[in-house]
């Protein structure tokens, strides 16, 4: 569950000694956060990041949409949906901490009930970022786990100042309060259909009955599952079809 943040306290960053990070492929929008940096700084082998690439490939396609080339159109995008692939597939393998494990992280930082778990990018290198609800039930906290070490890296408080998320927030917080399911029990449940990359309630329905958790296989390709929130059983997500 994403919402819009203020950032009201921040935990001190938890440096990581010893060791050179291994390198892999990376993409993503780079958003502002609290953490230190991640153990994990990810580029492809030539040393541009995917989203540079990404921009070249959008420059290509411009031009090959003034041609009105179909076919190179289409080679283009079979040609983004490889790299698409190539990233996930660098990032997942880049993750030597498991969705379950941060989640424990930061549940173990930070206690309280965990809403969601996502492998993101952040300035460049990968970290977990976990959404738990305090023990008072109304407080959210965003932790930033590093996914080579399993360290805290930071921690912030979200706020929503316009009250537009109250009554939602509230809902999801009971649903995962009462449910018999957590978030690390879904990510584990899910654990063998590929490397569980995200995690996060299904407040899309009127009641929310089941986590939802994305995987990413060996080359690349994503999946996306629904854990139920009661009996951990576990089925394909057909709203992604």
């Amino acid at each position: 569950m994403k919402r819009n943040i203020v950032i009201a306290t921040i935990a001190a960053a938890a440096r990581v000694s010893g060791g050179t990070a291994t390198a892999f492929a990376l993409g993503g929008d780079d958003e502002p956060s609290a953490a230190g940096k991640s153990s994990v700084q990810v580029k492809d082998d030539d040393g541009r990041t995917f989203d540079d690439r990404d921009d070249a490939y959008d420059d290509d396609r411009d031009d090959q949409d003034d041609r009105n080339d179909a076919r190179e159109d289409a080679r283009e995008d079979a040609r983004e949906a490889r790299g698409d692939k190539a990233e996930n597939a660098a990032e997942a393998k880049g993750a030597k901490v498991s969705a379950a494990e941060s989640i424990a992280a930061a549940l173990k930082a930070t206690p309280g009930a965990a809403v969601s778990a996502d492998l993101d990018d952040d300035n460049g290198g990968l970290v977990w970022d976990v959404d738990v609800v305090g023990k008072d039930g109304r407080t959210w906290h965003s932790v930033q786990i590093d996914p080579g070490t399993g360290k805290v890296l930071g921690s912030h408080v979200e706020r929503d100042d316009d009250g537009d998320d109250t009554a939602e927030d509230a809902r999801v917080a009971a649903a995962v309060k009462s449910a018999s399911v957590s978030a690390g029990e879904a990510a584990k449940a899910a654990g063998g259909k590929g490397a569980v990359t995200s995690v996060d309630v299904d407040d899309d329905a009127a009641r929310v009955g089941s986590w939802n958790v994305e995987t990413t296989s060996a080359d690349g390709t994503e999946s996306h599952w629904n854990v139920d929130l009661n009996t951990g059983k576990v089925t394909v997500d057909r709203t992604d079809d």
